[in-house]
Protein backbone atom coordinates (compact mmCIF):
# COMPACT_ATOMS: atom_id res chain seq x y z
CA UNK A 1 0.00 0.00 0.00
CA UNK A 2 2.82 2.40 0.89
CA UNK A 3 4.60 1.73 -2.37
CA UNK A 4 1.37 2.27 -4.27
CA UNK A 5 0.73 5.58 -2.49
CA UNK A 6 4.28 6.73 -3.16
CA UNK A 7 3.88 5.80 -6.82
CA UNK A 8 0.61 7.73 -7.07
CA UNK A 9 2.22 10.70 -5.31
CA UNK A 10 5.17 10.65 -7.69
CA UNK A 11 2.85 10.44 -10.69
CA UNK A 12 0.88 13.43 -9.39
CA UNK A 13 4.06 15.42 -8.83
CA UNK A 14 5.28 14.61 -12.34
CA UNK A 15 1.92 15.64 -13.84
CA UNK A 16 1.89 18.89 -11.84
CA UNK A 17 5.48 19.62 -12.85
CA UNK A 18 4.62 18.95 -16.49
CA UNK A 19 1.60 21.25 -16.32
CA UNK A 20 3.66 23.99 -14.70
CA UNK A 21 6.36 23.57 -17.36
CA UNK A 22 3.79 23.73 -20.15
CA UNK A 23 2.22 26.87 -18.71
CA UNK A 24 5.53 28.48 -17.82
CA UNK A 25 6.85 28.90 -21.34
CA UNK A 26 3.91 30.90 -22.74
CA UNK A 27 3.72 32.91 -19.52
CA UNK A 28 7.42 33.79 -19.69
CA UNK A 29 7.13 34.58 -23.41
CA UNK A 30 4.18 36.95 -22.86
CA UNK A 31 5.78 38.63 -19.85
CA UNK A 32 8.94 39.31 -21.85
CA UNK A 33 6.88 40.61 -24.75
CA UNK A 34 4.87 42.97 -22.54
CA UNK A 35 8.08 44.29 -20.95
CA UNK A 36 9.71 44.98 -24.32
CA UNK A 37 6.56 46.35 -25.97
CA UNK A 38 7.12 50.04 -25.35
CA UNK A 39 6.69 52.74 -28.02
CA UNK A 40 9.97 54.42 -28.88
CA UNK A 41 9.04 56.49 -31.94
CA UNK A 42 8.75 60.24 -31.44
CA UNK A 43 6.44 62.46 -33.54
CA UNK A 44 7.95 63.92 -36.72
CA UNK A 45 9.92 67.14 -36.12
CA UNK A 46 8.25 70.49 -36.72
CA UNK A 47 8.03 71.33 -40.41
CA UNK A 48 7.90 67.68 -41.45
CA UNK A 49 5.17 65.09 -42.01
CA UNK A 50 5.16 61.29 -42.14
CA UNK A 51 2.62 58.53 -42.59
CA UNK A 52 1.78 55.27 -40.86
CA UNK A 53 4.83 53.50 -42.24
CA UNK A 54 7.16 55.92 -40.39
CA UNK A 55 9.44 55.57 -43.42
CA UNK A 56 8.43 58.74 -45.29
CA UNK A 57 9.44 61.68 -43.10
CA UNK A 58 9.43 64.70 -45.42
CA UNK A 59 10.06 68.43 -45.12
CA UNK A 60 7.07 70.56 -46.14
CA UNK A 61 6.59 74.27 -46.61
CA UNK A 62 3.43 74.52 -44.50
CA UNK A 63 0.97 72.38 -42.56
CA UNK A 64 -2.62 73.65 -42.70
CA UNK A 65 -5.46 72.27 -40.58
CA UNK A 66 -9.18 72.95 -40.99
CA UNK A 67 -9.92 72.55 -37.29
CA UNK A 68 -10.95 76.19 -36.86
CA UNK A 69 -13.79 75.85 -39.39
CA UNK A 70 -15.09 72.43 -38.32
CA UNK A 71 -18.67 72.04 -39.51
CA UNK A 72 -18.66 75.32 -41.46
CA UNK A 73 -18.47 74.19 -45.08
CA UNK A 74 -18.62 77.72 -46.50
CA UNK A 75 -15.75 78.91 -44.29
CA UNK A 76 -13.74 75.85 -45.33
CA UNK A 77 -14.40 76.62 -49.00
CA UNK A 78 -13.19 80.19 -48.58
CA UNK A 79 -10.07 79.14 -46.66
CA UNK A 80 -9.17 76.44 -49.16
CA UNK A 81 -9.82 78.65 -52.18
CA UNK A 82 -7.36 81.16 -50.69
CA UNK A 83 -4.89 78.32 -50.06
CA UNK A 84 -5.12 77.18 -53.68
CA UNK A 85 -4.52 80.75 -54.82
CA UNK A 86 -1.42 80.94 -52.64
CA UNK A 87 -0.13 77.62 -53.98
CA UNK A 88 -0.60 78.78 -57.56
CA UNK A 89 1.15 82.11 -56.96
CA UNK A 90 4.09 80.57 -55.13
CA UNK A 91 4.49 77.47 -57.28
CA UNK A 92 3.59 75.11 -54.41
CA UNK A 93 1.70 71.82 -54.46
CA UNK A 94 -0.98 70.63 -52.04
CA UNK A 95 -1.23 67.15 -50.54
CA UNK A 96 -4.29 66.06 -48.53
CA UNK A 97 -4.20 63.93 -45.39
CA UNK A 98 -6.50 62.45 -42.79
CA UNK A 99 -5.19 59.83 -40.36
CA UNK A 100 -2.22 59.14 -42.70
CA UNK A 101 -2.67 55.37 -42.78
CA UNK A 102 -1.51 55.11 -46.36
CA UNK A 103 2.13 54.03 -46.45
CA UNK A 104 3.75 55.26 -49.65
CA UNK A 105 3.63 59.04 -49.41
CA UNK A 106 0.07 59.28 -50.78
CA UNK A 107 -0.56 62.17 -48.36
CA UNK A 108 2.83 63.85 -48.82
CA UNK A 109 4.50 66.17 -51.32
CA UNK A 110 8.09 67.32 -50.60
CA UNK A 111 8.27 71.06 -50.00
CA UNK A 112 4.52 71.41 -50.49
CA UNK A 113 1.50 72.40 -48.42
CA UNK A 114 0.24 69.54 -46.23
CA UNK A 115 -3.51 69.90 -45.69
CA UNK A 116 -4.71 68.16 -42.51
CA UNK A 117 -8.47 67.46 -42.70
CA UNK A 118 -8.94 65.77 -39.32
CA UNK A 119 -10.65 68.71 -37.63
CA UNK A 120 -13.37 68.92 -40.28
CA UNK A 121 -15.64 66.31 -38.73
CA UNK A 122 -19.23 67.56 -38.28
CA UNK A 123 -22.06 65.01 -38.77
CA UNK A 124 -25.80 65.05 -39.43
CA UNK A 125 -28.11 62.06 -40.00
CA UNK A 126 -31.32 62.68 -41.97
CA UNK A 127 -34.58 60.74 -41.86
CA UNK A 128 -33.78 58.77 -45.02
CA UNK A 129 -30.70 57.12 -43.50
CA UNK A 130 -28.11 59.35 -45.15
CA UNK A 131 -25.24 60.55 -42.98
CA UNK A 132 -23.69 63.85 -44.03
CA UNK A 133 -20.20 63.82 -42.54
CA UNK A 134 -17.07 65.94 -42.75
CA UNK A 135 -14.22 64.20 -44.55
CA UNK A 136 -11.93 64.58 -41.53
CA UNK A 137 -14.18 62.58 -39.19
CA UNK A 138 -12.64 59.41 -37.77
CA UNK A 139 -14.72 56.26 -38.02
CA UNK A 140 -14.54 56.00 -34.22
CA UNK A 141 -16.38 59.34 -34.09
CA UNK A 142 -18.90 58.22 -36.71
CA UNK A 143 -19.70 54.99 -34.83
CA UNK A 144 -20.09 56.87 -31.55
CA UNK A 145 -22.50 59.28 -33.29
CA UNK A 146 -24.56 56.57 -35.02
CA UNK A 147 -24.80 54.06 -32.16
CA UNK A 148 -27.35 55.85 -29.95
CA UNK A 149 -29.42 56.55 -33.07
CA UNK A 150 -29.66 52.85 -33.91
CA UNK A 151 -27.50 52.96 -37.05
CA UNK A 152 -24.13 51.67 -38.18
CA UNK A 153 -21.64 52.04 -41.03
CA UNK A 154 -22.43 49.98 -44.12
CA UNK A 155 -18.86 49.45 -45.38
CA UNK A 156 -15.55 50.42 -43.79
CA UNK A 157 -12.20 48.89 -42.89
CA UNK A 158 -11.92 46.47 -40.00
CA UNK A 159 -10.62 49.25 -37.72
CA UNK A 160 -11.93 52.62 -36.58
CA UNK A 161 -8.73 54.70 -36.79
CA UNK A 162 -9.19 56.02 -40.34
CA UNK A 163 -10.96 59.11 -41.63
CA UNK A 164 -14.00 59.11 -43.89
CA UNK A 165 -12.17 61.16 -46.51
CA UNK A 166 -9.16 58.86 -46.46
CA UNK A 167 -11.35 55.77 -46.78
CA UNK A 168 -13.31 57.02 -49.78
CA UNK A 169 -10.13 58.39 -51.39
CA UNK A 170 -8.65 54.88 -51.23
CA UNK A 171 -12.07 53.27 -51.94
CA UNK A 172 -11.58 50.86 -49.05
CA UNK A 173 -13.43 47.64 -48.41
CA UNK A 174 -13.85 45.68 -45.20
CA UNK A 175 -15.16 42.35 -44.01
CA UNK A 176 -18.69 43.23 -44.99
CA UNK A 177 -18.77 40.35 -47.47
CA UNK A 178 -21.09 40.23 -50.48
CA UNK A 179 -20.59 43.97 -50.90
CA UNK A 180 -18.56 46.15 -53.28
CA UNK A 181 -16.06 48.68 -51.85
CA UNK A 182 -17.14 51.76 -49.90
CA UNK A 183 -17.83 53.83 -53.04
CA UNK A 184 -21.08 51.87 -53.44
CA UNK A 185 -22.41 53.51 -50.24
CA UNK A 186 -21.54 57.09 -51.25
CA UNK A 187 -24.57 59.05 -52.47
CA UNK A 188 -22.65 62.25 -53.16
CA UNK A 189 -19.81 64.44 -51.91
CA UNK A 190 -18.69 68.06 -52.04
CA UNK A 191 -15.42 68.50 -53.93
CA UNK A 192 -13.33 71.66 -53.87
CA UNK A 193 -11.56 71.67 -57.24
CA UNK A 194 -8.21 73.04 -58.33
CA UNK A 195 -9.86 76.24 -59.65
CA UNK A 196 -11.15 77.04 -56.14
CA UNK A 197 -14.80 76.27 -56.85
CA UNK A 198 -16.88 73.64 -55.05
CA UNK A 199 -19.19 71.17 -56.80
CA UNK A 200 -21.50 68.41 -55.62
CA UNK A 201 -20.57 65.10 -57.25
CA UNK A 202 -22.93 62.14 -57.58
CA UNK A 203 -23.76 59.41 -60.07
CA UNK A 204 -26.08 61.85 -61.83
CA UNK A 205 -24.26 65.17 -61.49
CA UNK A 206 -20.53 65.68 -62.17
CA UNK A 207 -20.44 61.92 -62.64
CA UNK A 208 -16.93 61.89 -64.11
CA UNK A 209 -15.46 63.59 -61.04
CA UNK A 210 -17.55 61.31 -58.82
CA UNK A 211 -15.90 58.28 -60.37
CA UNK A 212 -12.41 59.80 -60.39
CA UNK A 213 -12.24 61.26 -56.87
CA UNK A 214 -13.55 58.07 -55.24
CA UNK A 215 -10.38 56.00 -55.14
CA UNK A 216 -8.51 59.02 -56.53
CA UNK A 217 -6.04 59.52 -53.65
CA UNK A 218 -6.65 63.27 -53.36
CA UNK A 219 -5.53 64.11 -56.89
CA UNK A 220 -8.76 65.75 -58.08
CA UNK A 221 -9.40 68.16 -55.21
CA UNK A 222 -10.44 68.28 -51.59
CA UNK A 223 -13.39 66.10 -50.59
CA UNK A 224 -15.07 68.25 -47.95
CA UNK A 225 -18.24 66.41 -47.03
CA UNK A 226 -19.56 62.95 -47.86
CA UNK A 227 -23.15 61.68 -47.96
CA UNK A 228 -23.09 58.03 -46.88
CA UNK A 229 -25.88 55.48 -46.80
CA UNK A 230 -25.88 53.86 -43.37
CA UNK A 231 -27.54 50.65 -42.14
CA UNK A 232 -29.29 49.58 -38.93
CA UNK A 233 -27.16 48.44 -36.03
CA UNK A 234 -27.78 44.74 -35.40
CA UNK A 235 -27.05 41.96 -32.96
CA UNK A 236 -24.80 39.17 -34.26
CA UNK A 237 -23.72 35.72 -33.16
CA UNK A 238 -20.27 34.54 -34.23
CA UNK A 239 -19.67 31.07 -35.64
CA UNK A 240 -16.07 29.99 -36.17
CA UNK A 241 -14.92 27.25 -38.51
CA UNK A 242 -11.43 25.69 -38.82
CA UNK A 243 -10.54 24.39 -42.29
CA UNK A 244 -7.64 23.74 -44.65
CA UNK A 245 -6.65 27.04 -46.29
CA UNK A 246 -6.98 25.55 -49.78
CA UNK A 247 -10.62 24.74 -48.99
CA UNK A 248 -11.40 28.30 -47.97
CA UNK A 249 -13.08 29.57 -51.20
CA UNK A 250 -15.57 26.71 -51.40
CA UNK A 251 -16.38 26.64 -47.70
CA UNK A 252 -16.58 30.43 -47.44
CA UNK A 253 -19.03 30.45 -50.36
CA UNK A 254 -21.19 27.97 -48.46
CA UNK A 255 -21.12 29.33 -44.91
CA UNK A 256 -20.94 33.06 -45.66
CA UNK A 257 -21.55 34.12 -49.27
CA UNK A 258 -24.52 31.81 -49.70
CA UNK A 259 -25.97 32.26 -46.20
CA UNK A 260 -28.81 34.77 -46.05
CA UNK A 261 -28.35 35.50 -42.33
CA UNK A 262 -24.56 36.05 -42.51
CA UNK A 263 -23.83 39.78 -42.22
CA UNK A 264 -20.03 39.95 -41.90
CA UNK A 265 -17.29 37.37 -42.37
CA UNK A 266 -13.54 36.97 -42.75
CA UNK A 267 -10.87 34.30 -42.68
CA UNK A 268 -7.54 34.21 -40.88
CA UNK A 269 -4.62 32.12 -42.12
CA UNK A 270 -1.97 30.41 -40.00
CA UNK A 271 1.44 32.10 -40.24
CA UNK A 272 3.51 29.70 -38.10
CA UNK A 273 6.32 28.00 -40.05
CA UNK A 274 5.17 24.44 -39.36
CA UNK A 275 1.87 25.06 -41.16
CA UNK A 276 2.58 28.25 -43.09
CA UNK A 277 -0.64 29.46 -44.75
CA UNK A 278 -1.97 25.89 -44.60
CA UNK A 279 -4.95 26.38 -42.27
CA UNK A 280 -7.73 28.93 -41.89
CA UNK A 281 -10.17 30.03 -39.23
CA UNK A 282 -13.31 31.59 -40.68
CA UNK A 283 -15.43 33.85 -38.48
CA UNK A 284 -18.99 34.38 -39.66
CA UNK A 285 -21.18 36.92 -37.88
CA UNK A 286 -24.79 35.82 -38.17
CA UNK A 287 -27.82 38.00 -37.46
CA UNK A 288 -29.23 36.90 -34.12
CA UNK A 289 -32.10 39.10 -32.87
CA UNK A 290 -33.07 36.55 -30.21
CA UNK A 291 -33.91 37.48 -26.63
CA UNK A 292 -35.23 40.90 -25.65
CA UNK A 293 -33.71 42.49 -28.77
CA UNK A 294 -31.40 44.73 -26.74
CA UNK A 295 -28.11 45.48 -28.44
CA UNK A 296 -24.87 45.12 -26.50
CA UNK A 297 -23.60 48.56 -25.42
CA UNK A 298 -20.88 50.14 -27.51
CA UNK A 299 -17.42 49.67 -26.10
CA UNK A 300 -14.03 48.62 -27.35
CA UNK A 301 -13.45 44.85 -27.36
CA UNK A 302 -12.18 43.48 -24.08
CA UNK A 303 -8.79 42.01 -23.18
CA UNK A 304 -7.02 44.60 -25.36
CA UNK A 305 -3.73 44.44 -23.46
CA UNK A 306 -3.58 40.63 -23.56
CA UNK A 307 -4.59 40.54 -27.24
CA UNK A 308 -1.88 43.04 -28.14
CA UNK A 309 0.75 41.18 -26.13
CA UNK A 310 -0.09 37.88 -27.81
CA UNK A 311 0.04 39.58 -31.21
CA UNK A 312 3.30 41.47 -30.60
CA UNK A 313 4.83 38.29 -29.24
CA UNK A 314 4.79 36.87 -32.77
CA UNK A 315 7.29 39.42 -34.10
CA UNK A 316 10.46 37.55 -35.03
CA UNK A 317 9.31 34.50 -33.03
CA UNK A 318 8.11 31.23 -34.50
CA UNK A 319 7.07 30.16 -31.02
CA UNK A 320 5.02 33.36 -30.67
CA UNK A 321 3.33 32.81 -34.03
CA UNK A 322 2.36 29.25 -33.13
CA UNK A 323 1.18 30.29 -29.67
CA UNK A 324 -1.10 32.96 -31.13
CA UNK A 325 -2.58 30.53 -33.66
CA UNK A 326 -3.16 27.83 -31.04
CA UNK A 327 -4.79 30.30 -28.65
CA UNK A 328 -7.08 31.69 -31.32
CA UNK A 329 -8.01 28.26 -32.63
CA UNK A 330 -8.68 26.82 -29.17
CA UNK A 331 -9.93 29.73 -27.09
CA UNK A 332 -10.76 32.55 -29.52
CA UNK A 333 -14.51 32.18 -29.37
CA UNK A 334 -14.54 31.86 -25.58
CA UNK A 335 -12.27 34.84 -24.92
CA UNK A 336 -13.84 37.24 -27.42
CA UNK A 337 -17.42 36.35 -26.58
CA UNK A 338 -20.22 35.07 -28.75
CA UNK A 339 -22.66 37.96 -29.24
CA UNK A 340 -21.85 41.42 -30.56
CA UNK A 341 -23.50 44.47 -32.00
CA UNK A 342 -22.36 45.53 -35.46
CA UNK A 343 -20.97 48.74 -33.98
CA UNK A 344 -18.94 46.81 -31.42
CA UNK A 345 -17.26 44.87 -34.20
CA UNK A 346 -16.47 48.00 -36.20
CA UNK A 347 -15.24 49.95 -33.18
CA UNK A 348 -11.86 48.20 -33.20
CA UNK A 349 -8.77 50.38 -32.70
CA UNK A 350 -5.46 49.79 -34.50
CA UNK A 351 -3.55 49.27 -31.27
CA UNK A 352 -1.90 46.03 -32.39
CA UNK A 353 0.41 47.97 -34.73
CA UNK A 354 3.88 49.00 -33.63
CA UNK A 355 6.34 51.61 -34.82
CA UNK A 356 9.73 51.71 -33.14
CA UNK A 357 13.23 52.91 -33.86
CA UNK A 358 14.11 49.37 -34.95
CA UNK A 359 11.03 48.06 -36.81
CA UNK A 360 7.77 49.10 -38.39
CA UNK A 361 4.63 47.22 -39.43
CA UNK A 362 3.84 47.23 -43.16
CA UNK A 363 0.56 46.18 -44.78
CA UNK A 364 0.25 44.37 -48.12
CA UNK A 365 -3.01 43.54 -49.87
CA UNK A 366 -3.65 41.49 -52.98
CA UNK A 367 -6.86 40.61 -54.82
CA UNK A 368 -7.41 37.39 -56.76
CA UNK A 369 -10.51 35.66 -58.15
CA UNK A 370 -11.78 32.87 -55.87
CA UNK A 371 -10.77 30.19 -58.38
CA UNK A 372 -7.15 31.47 -58.27
CA UNK A 373 -6.92 31.62 -54.47
CA UNK A 374 -5.18 28.27 -54.02
CA UNK A 375 -2.66 29.03 -56.77
CA UNK A 376 -1.87 32.38 -55.17
CA UNK A 377 -1.39 30.76 -51.75
CA UNK A 378 1.12 28.36 -53.30
CA UNK A 379 3.10 31.36 -54.51
CA UNK A 380 2.91 33.05 -51.10
CA UNK A 381 4.23 29.93 -49.37
CA UNK A 382 7.29 30.06 -51.60
CA UNK A 383 7.96 33.81 -51.98
CA UNK A 384 7.63 35.01 -48.39
CA UNK A 385 10.11 32.51 -46.85
CA UNK A 386 12.53 33.05 -49.76
CA UNK A 387 12.76 36.74 -48.83
CA UNK A 388 12.74 36.16 -45.07
CA UNK A 389 9.47 38.05 -44.66
CA UNK A 390 8.29 38.26 -41.05
CA UNK A 391 4.57 37.73 -41.61
CA UNK A 392 2.53 38.55 -38.51
CA UNK A 393 -1.02 38.26 -39.79
CA UNK A 394 -2.95 37.20 -42.89
CA UNK A 395 -6.69 37.65 -43.30
CA UNK A 396 -8.99 36.89 -46.21
CA UNK A 397 -11.96 39.05 -47.16
CA UNK A 398 -14.59 38.98 -49.89
CA UNK A 399 -15.44 41.88 -52.18
CA UNK A 400 -17.87 42.22 -55.09
CA UNK A 401 -17.36 44.14 -58.33
CA UNK A 402 -17.08 47.93 -58.16
CA UNK A 403 -19.20 49.79 -60.72
CA UNK A 404 -18.48 53.29 -59.40
CA UNK A 405 -14.80 54.17 -59.44
CA UNK A 406 -12.48 54.80 -62.38
CA UNK A 407 -9.24 53.44 -60.89
CA UNK A 408 -10.99 50.32 -59.65
CA UNK A 409 -9.33 47.22 -58.25
CA UNK A 410 -12.50 45.14 -57.97
CA UNK A 411 -13.56 44.56 -61.56
CA UNK A 412 -15.22 41.27 -60.53
CA UNK A 413 -15.82 39.15 -57.43
CA UNK A 414 -12.50 38.84 -55.60
CA UNK A 415 -10.89 37.49 -52.46
CA UNK A 416 -8.58 39.96 -50.73
CA UNK A 417 -5.53 38.64 -48.91
CA UNK A 418 -4.41 41.26 -46.36
CA UNK A 419 -1.00 40.68 -44.80
CA UNK A 420 0.92 42.50 -42.09
CA UNK A 421 4.71 42.25 -42.00
CA UNK A 422 7.27 43.45 -39.50
CA UNK A 423 10.12 45.24 -41.29
CA UNK A 424 13.45 46.45 -39.99
CA UNK A 425 13.92 50.21 -40.40
CA UNK A 426 17.26 49.84 -42.19
CA UNK A 427 18.34 50.12 -45.84
CA UNK A 428 18.69 46.33 -45.88
CA UNK A 429 15.19 45.89 -44.48
CA UNK A 430 13.77 48.26 -47.05
CA UNK A 431 15.57 46.53 -49.94
CA UNK A 432 14.32 43.11 -48.81
CA UNK A 433 10.73 44.38 -48.54
CA UNK A 434 10.91 45.98 -52.00
CA UNK A 435 12.18 42.77 -53.62
CA UNK A 436 9.53 40.64 -51.90
CA UNK A 437 6.77 43.08 -52.83
CA UNK A 438 7.66 42.95 -56.51
CA UNK A 439 7.64 39.16 -56.50
CA UNK A 440 4.25 39.13 -54.72
CA UNK A 441 2.82 41.59 -57.26
CA UNK A 442 4.03 39.37 -60.11
CA UNK A 443 2.37 36.40 -58.42
CA UNK A 444 -0.95 38.27 -58.10
CA UNK A 445 -0.81 39.32 -61.75
CA UNK A 446 -0.09 35.73 -62.80
CA UNK A 447 -3.24 34.72 -60.88
CA UNK A 448 -5.40 37.27 -62.76
CA UNK A 449 -5.37 39.60 -59.78
CA UNK A 450 -3.81 42.85 -58.68
CA UNK A 451 -2.38 44.62 -55.67
CA UNK A 452 -3.92 47.43 -53.58
CA UNK A 453 -2.51 50.91 -54.09
CA UNK A 454 -2.39 52.65 -50.65
CA UNK A 455 0.78 50.94 -49.51
CA UNK A 456 4.52 51.26 -50.20
CA UNK A 457 5.36 52.43 -53.72
CA UNK A 458 7.57 49.44 -54.50
CA UNK A 459 5.77 48.31 -57.66
CA UNK A 460 7.67 48.86 -60.89
CA UNK A 461 5.83 51.18 -63.32
CA UNK A 462 5.18 48.25 -65.66
CA UNK A 463 3.66 46.27 -62.76
CA UNK A 464 1.46 49.21 -61.82
CA UNK A 465 0.14 49.60 -65.36
CA UNK A 466 -0.37 45.86 -65.75
CA UNK A 467 -2.49 45.84 -62.59
CA UNK A 468 -4.33 49.06 -63.49
CA UNK A 469 -4.52 49.35 -67.29
CA UNK A 470 -6.90 52.31 -66.93
CA UNK A 471 -4.24 54.33 -65.07
CA UNK A 472 -2.95 56.27 -68.08
CA UNK A 473 -6.43 57.57 -68.84
CA UNK A 474 -6.92 58.27 -65.12
CA UNK A 475 -3.83 60.50 -65.00
CA UNK A 476 -4.79 62.24 -68.26
CA UNK A 477 -8.15 63.11 -66.70
CA UNK A 478 -6.33 64.33 -63.59
CA UNK A 479 -4.48 66.86 -65.73
CA UNK A 480 -7.73 67.80 -67.48
CA UNK A 481 -9.37 68.69 -64.16
CA UNK A 482 -6.17 70.05 -62.56
CA UNK A 483 -4.07 71.43 -65.46
CA UNK A 484 -1.61 73.17 -63.12
CA UNK A 485 -1.19 69.96 -61.09
CA UNK A 486 -1.93 71.77 -57.83
CA UNK A 487 -2.85 68.53 -56.03
CA UNK A 488 0.06 66.12 -55.94
CA UNK A 489 1.62 63.42 -53.80
CA UNK A 490 4.30 60.77 -54.10
CA UNK A 491 1.88 58.29 -55.64
CA UNK A 492 1.38 60.76 -58.50
CA UNK A 493 5.04 61.64 -58.92
CA UNK A 494 5.96 57.94 -58.98
CA UNK A 495 3.37 56.70 -61.50
CA UNK A 496 1.42 59.64 -62.86
CA UNK A 497 3.89 61.72 -64.81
Amino acid sequence: MRRRRRLVLWIMLVVIAALVAVAARPAVHLIKTAYRDRPTMVPPPAGTVDDASRLNQTDVAQIVTLADVAGDTFAAQRELAALIGKARREGLRISIAGARHTMGGHTIYPGGIALDMRGFNAMQLDDSGILRVGAGAMWSEVIEYLDPRGFSVAIMQSNNAFTVGGSVSANCHGWQHNRPPIASTVEAFLLLKADGTTVRCSREKNAELFSLALGGYGLFGVILEVELRVVPNERYRVDRHVMPADAFPAQFASIAVGAADAAMAFGRLSVAADAFLEHAITSVFVRDPAGDGALPPLHEPGLRSLTRTVFRGSVGSEYGKKLRWDLEKTFGQHLAGRHFSRNQLLNEPVDYLSRSDATTDIVHEYFVPPEQFTSFLEQLRRIIPEHGGDLLNATVRHVLADDDTFLRYADRELLAIVMLFSQERTPEGEAAMEAMTRDLIDASLACEGRYYLPYRLHAMPEQFHAAYPQARAFFELKRKHDPDEIFQNRFYTTYGR
